[in-house]
């Protein structure tokens, strides 16, 4: 018996990957939205967005640094790198794209901002430009 969904090892590869980088998207998507409501992205601000612990925010920035998506300095907040600000904006781009998408739908605001949330980190650049286009029409 035939599986007529697509999966295998390049599938299961390409979400490990996608899982991995959520994380990334996540934080200097938000580290840039606090730069912009707030002046500065304080890890406490960070460990509030997202509910966990200054620990785990500072594992993360450390990732961030090492992939040069964040410049911090001692006692200061973190700051986008060139390459972080266009990871951020190329995150709330998708996440506005599937957003906009499930509310034309007819998906509540509260839900659809809850499932594109998951959705924007996962979504195919061929399935974003669809989701475009519709959300274009009148």
């Amino acid at each position: 018996m035939s599986n007529p969904r697509y999966s295998g090892p390049k599938q299961y590869l390409k979400i490990r990957t996608q899982n991995k980088n959520e994380i990334l998207e996540d934080y200097v998507e938000t580290i840039s939205e606090l730069i912009s409501s707030k002046g500065e992205a304080r890890n406490a601000d960070l460990a509030l967005h997202f509910g966990v612990s200054q620990a785990t925010i500072n594992k993360n920035i450390k990732r961030l640094v090492a992939l040069k998506l964040v410049k911090t300095e001692p006692y200061r907040s973190s700051f986008l790198t060139d390459e972080g600000k266009k990871l951020a904006e190329s995150s709330k781009i998708k996440h506005e794209i599937v957003l906009n998408f499930l509310i034309k739908l007819g998906v509540s605001n509260k839900v659809a901002e809850e499932d594109s949330e998951g959705i924007e980190h996962h979504v195919s650049t061929e399935t974003l430009n669809f989701m475009r286009k519709f959300t274009n029409k009148k």
